[in-house]
């Protein structure tokens, strides 16, 4: 039997079809998703997920320089750098799927577009290295990532703890302990 396109209803019948029906039927209260209640105040919540949203966006800055300069490295530094940028830049990457899924795990959305991770994070843009990319400026700018990096993890970490939120707390532990090494690695270099 043809259907209207614009009605849904049968060609000629004037009635509409199951599947219309049932787009417009009013969801049972008892499928409703329930509020969020995990034994955090939802003005905790809020702000845990600011945080973290400002955290992620650090995270995800700091990744994005980590990848470039893997790419772009030369000199006699290259190798050891084009692996370790690689690793960083990978462990980094699994991290920011953990932390946007906290965010959510909160029931707020996580920031992801270029635009609101530059209106959150810390770290600043700075322009590409060009032709004349340095080995050491490369380390230099990415020790500093780190150590934002750390410092946006210790806000979230005061957040989470006032507002009781053990996961929040275990994962900034964790990403405080990766983000110090791999700054005082990088620092080494320099050193």
């Amino acid at each position: 039997m043809a259907k209207s396109k614009k009605s849904g209803k049968p060609a000629g019948t004037g009635k509409p079809t199951m599947a219309a029906k049932a787009a417009r039927a009013p969801v049972p209260a008892s499928t409703a998703a329930p509020a969020i209640d995990i034994g955090i105040g939802s003005g905790d919540r809020r702000k845990i997920a600011e945080a973290l949203s400002r955290f992620l966006a650090d995270s995800f800055t700091l990744y994005l320089k980590t990848h470039n300069f893997h790419w772009n490295v030369t000199g006699p530094m290259f190798n050891a750098l084009h692996v370790m940028f690689e690793t960083q830049y990978t462990e980094q990457w699994t991290a920011l799927d953990e932390i946007a899924e906290r965010i959510r795990a909160l029931g707020y959305n996580a920031p992801g577009s270029y635009a609101e991770f530059t209106r959150l994070s810390s770290i600043p843009e700075e322009p590409g290295l060009g032709d004349t990319a340095d080995w050491r400026e490369m380390v230099r700018q990415l020790t500093i990532g780190h150590e934002a990096v750390c410092r946006t993890a210790r806000k979230v970490l005061k957040i989470g703890e006032t507002g009781g939120d053990d996961p929040t707390i275990d994962l900034m532990t964790q990403r405080l302990q990766i983000h110090e090494k791999y700054a005082w690695m990088l620092r080494s270099l320099l050193q």
